[in-house]
């Protein structure tokens, strides 16, 4: 027999290669589970090339590691046909390891594909030398050579099929696993080598027409070490890329979460809104079809929330509302759906075993509702009306049952209010009548439909038109010519009276210009400021816009507030009171007398005017306790140097009266009728407005 040798260092560079063909596979076994489609085809048909040329390589470095005393060559039919089986074995083992599961019987059936590719792939190589005669094979050895290579393939198989998903160490388990698959692949070739016998006077037909060895070492090593390099570069920039995919895709589901959350619940209480609980409502509704039963919408408005909020502020009443909503949340059953669908406005969504249920459940709501609340350094307390419509019963859908629970809520509270009222038939048309004037409201800016009348004052002494009161009306299409009482609560309750105010002052002060330019310099228009509108941050800029606008000199303005409003946080009314005297408007104090006032804080208060309340005019003649507060409103106002104007005045007795005791200006029907702003001048002009008799 020709005795062999072999090539150490050679030896070691077909375990090399080995090892990185190994680690190679299992990362492109990665990148084609994670694919999808035509990008996991071209993976697949990738990897296979790359993953076959890296097993070829090591066989046919292993081949040049290997030497006999005669020239030896290599076939290139055969060889190539070597590397196309090396290329099919891969190419399989990729395909089975990118399946969703690998049952047993298929790891078994695919390490005998693949151990008889590898094999066939190492033997046509060893066929390519086209030894005459034959080499002559040691079966045992030949048998250990296939079992080690289907042994090599099911634990590659194994291997790649645990390792194929990205987790916090799977590179370092590839790495290892690489090495021992390797090495096992490495075994197999040299188990086989050894297996071959070379009888004396052998030779090599593929020596003089085939690859030269030398030639074939620098082809192999380059081609093996440039496929491998690209595979494994593609690999790592594609799990780079997938890595950012995955990133941005998490920051995508968590701003996707994040907008449903927006979306489906109140920002501030974090409860559910309107649109998430009338979709829940439907959901019971489609139960409550199917296994019959009763749910209760329970419709809940806060009692005296709005003092609570102009008194101490949008920051405070924004915490009493979270306070509100997380007692009950807490107190109320899990399966309970309790939404935030308006200011300070909540509904409870709750099944019942028995519609009598609901009787129970709403005592709570008050019970809990009513109890105080520690809000930073306050203790407030509020109360809450409930209104119940059931199911079935008092609507078929989300949107009529909220209407009537609505509607019994209102009926509560003109009950009294911290109570509960089941819905009632009859209340429906009220309901409707309100759903229908807040749409009318929202559209009657934007239509024209506000307009300004004026309401004449006059020099107490003299009689001389002193300006006017700018009181706001509603043309409305339907209804006609509404007063403020009809429509006013319904703007403060939904804000609209912000836009409402700013419309007002804008207005006002284009008139005033108007009757400033014919020459009415000594005149000032009075515009009433709601409570909501004092507080607003807003304010000040609205005042001032509107004077710019019209070029109107600020003393030709008067802001009246209520007594009520000025003294509710008087040092927060102070901080914007002195801001616009800063602008040079006039300030006067409404319905003086009606509400509670310091006088500490009445002196420091820039106000110009007192307001006497209409209420203290009218029954001046016959309650003696009415004019003694006229006289101690008077007084009062003389020694602080301010302005006395007193309204409602209606008969000459009034007049007379308030004439004699010192005031100062005077307003009512006697004088005359709130008109359009055309209407006022003419009335002026033609002496139908006096202010002496």
């Amino acid at each position: 027999m020709l005795v062999a040798s072999y090539d150490f260092s050679l030896v070691l560079t077909s375990l090399a290669v080995a090892i990185l063909a190994s680690y190679t596979a299992l990362d492109l076994a990665g990148r084609i589970a994670t694919a999808r489609g035509l990008a996991q085809s071209l993976w697949i048909g990738g990897g296979a090339v790359a993953m076959g040329i890296g097993i070829w390589s090591m066989h046919f470095i292993g081949m040049l590691a290997f030497s006999l005393p005669i020239d030896l060559g290599y076939d290139v039919p055969i060889t190539l046909l070597s590397l196309a089986m090396a290329m099919l074995a891969s190419g399989f083992a990729l395909w089975l390891v990118s399946q969703p599961q690998m049952l047993r019987w298929h790891w078994l059936l695919g390490a005998l594909v693949m151990g008889a590719g590898i094999s066939s792939m190492h033997y046509l190589g060893m066929a390519a030398l086209r030894m005459q005669p034959g080499i002559d094979y040691d079966p045992l050895l030949v048998g250990l050579s296939l079992l080690i290579a289907v042994a090599a393939s099911a634990a590659a198989l194994w291997i790649a099929f645990r390792l194929r998903w990205p987790g916090p160490f799977v590179r370092m388990a590839r790495l290892g696993a690489a090495v021992l698959m390797g090495t096992a692949i490495v075994g197999m070739h040299y188990t086989g080598m050894a297996a071959a016998n070379f009888p004396q006077g052998s030779f090599c037909l593929a020596a003089g027409g085939g690859l030269d060895s030398a030639w074939l070492a620098t082809l192999v090593g380059m081609a093996t070490l440039a496929v491998l390099a690209i595979a494994l570069l593609t690999s790592v920039l594609d799990a780079r890329m997938q890595d950012r995919v995955a990133k941005l895709n998490q920051s995508l589901a968590q701003a996707n979460l994040e907008l449903t959350q927006l979306a489906l619940h109140d920002p501030l209480t974090k409860l559910p809104n309107r649109l998430l609980l009338e979709d829940r409502v439907g959901q019971y509704i489609e139960k409550m079809a199917r296994e019959g039963g009763h749910f209760a919408l329970m419709f809940m408005d806060l009692d005296g929330f709005k003092p609570v909020n102009d008194a101490y502020g949008h920051h405070v009443g924004d915490l009493l509302l979270s306070a509100v909503g997380a007692r009950l949340r807490e107190r109320l059953r899990a399966q309970d759906t309790l939404a935030r669908v308006g200011g300070d406005e909540f509904v409870l969504l709750a099944e019942l075993r028995a519609p009598n249920d609901a009787v129970g459940l709403a005592n709570q709501l008050i019970q809990l509702v009513s109890q105080p609340f520690r809000v930073g350094e306050h203790e407030l307390r509020v109360s809450t009306s409930v209104g119940i419509a059931l199911y079935p019963g008092d609507g078929e859908d989300q949107q009529s049952l909220l209407l009537n629970a609505d509607a019994a809520m209102y009926h509560a509270k003109g009950n009294g209010k911290n109570g509960y009222s089941f819905f009632e038939a009859s209340m429906n048309a009220n309901a409707r009548n309100q759903l229908q004037l807040l749409h009318d409201l929202r559209m009657a800016l934007e239509r024209g439909e506000f307009c300004l009348y004026y309401q004449p004052k006059f020099d107490a002494l003299n009689g001389r038109p002193t300006g006017a009161e700018a009181l706001l009306r509603w043309q409305h299409p339907v209804r006609g010519l509404l007063l403020p009482d009809e429509f006013i609560e319904l703007a403060e309750k939904t804000g609209l009276i912000i836009a409402i105010g700013d419309w007002v002052l804008q207005q006002a002060c284009r008139q005033m210009r108007e009757w400033y330019d014919q020459g009415h310099h000594d005149w000032r228009v009075a515009v009433n400021l709601s409570a909501l509108q004092f507080c607003h941050a807003d304010l000040i800029e609205s005042v001032a816009d509107a004077l710019a606008q019209h070029e109107l000199p600020a003393n030709c303005l008067t802001l009246e507030i209520t007594e009520t409003t000025a003294m509710r946080d008087a040092d927060a009314s102070l901080r914007v009171l002195e801001q616009l005297a800063a602008l040079g408007v006039d300030l006067s104090i409404d319905d003086f007398g009606t509400g509670y006032s310091s006088l500490l804080y009445l002196k420091r208060l820039p106000a110009n005017e007192l307001k006497i309340d209409r209420g203290f005019v009218r029954d001046l003649a016959q309650d003696s306790d009415d004019a003694a507060i006229v006289s101690a409103v008077v007084a009062l106002g003389q020694a602080l140097n301010l302005r006395i104007v007193a309204e409602g005045v209606e008969t000459l007795q009034q007049k007379s009266f308030l004439t004699n005791l010192g005031c100062n200006v005077l307003q009512g029907f006697l004088l005359g009728h709130p008109l359009p702003p055309q209407q006022f001048i003419q009335a002026l002009e033609r002496g139908e407005l006096v202010g002496v008799e």
